[in-house]
């Protein structure tokens, strides 16, 4: 697994206790990095598809209350630190939360890293990514 690098993921899918409250959160968040709104497949579940990877928003199908991962982190690749910050502005007006250090460059070994964090209406954490070029 490589920042910057081919996505090694076929895709991600994460639960959400409400799929309408979701699409306007996560609508905000992908187009603030480039990507198309998501749209709401035949089996209620939201879809993204945004540089060959697919990222999808669903009801539990156990009938049980979806919840976040504790220690678990989603983390999306941007192309600069101004198109994080959009991300995180865009997620905070439509119902996230800002948590960590606020957005900016963490170093990381050898790396730079600009990383801006915020929790989605469900609860689950999000890392916006940029590699700092050195």
């Amino acid at each position: 697994m490589t920042l910057g690098g081919e996505n090694m993921f076929s895709h991600i899918m994460i639960g959400s206790n409400d799929i309408e409250r979701a699409h306007k959160f996560y609508d905000a968040i992908f187009t603030a990095m480039g990507a198309k709104p998501g749209a709401v497949d035949h089996k209620g579940r939201l879809v993204y598809v945004h540089d060959g990877s697919l990222f999808m928003v669903t009801k539990p199908i156990d009938g049980k209350p979806a919840s976040h991962a504790n220690g678990g982190t989603i983390g999306f690749r941007m192309a600069t630190p101004e198109m994080a910050d959009k991300w995180h502005a865009a997620g905070l007006a439509n119902g996230g939360v800002a948590i960590e250090d606020p957005p900016g460059v963490r170093s990381h070994g050898s790396r730079a890293l600009y990383l801006a964090y915020l929790r989605d209406p469900d609860g689950n954490k999000l890392c916006a990514t940029h590699v700092v070029k050195t």
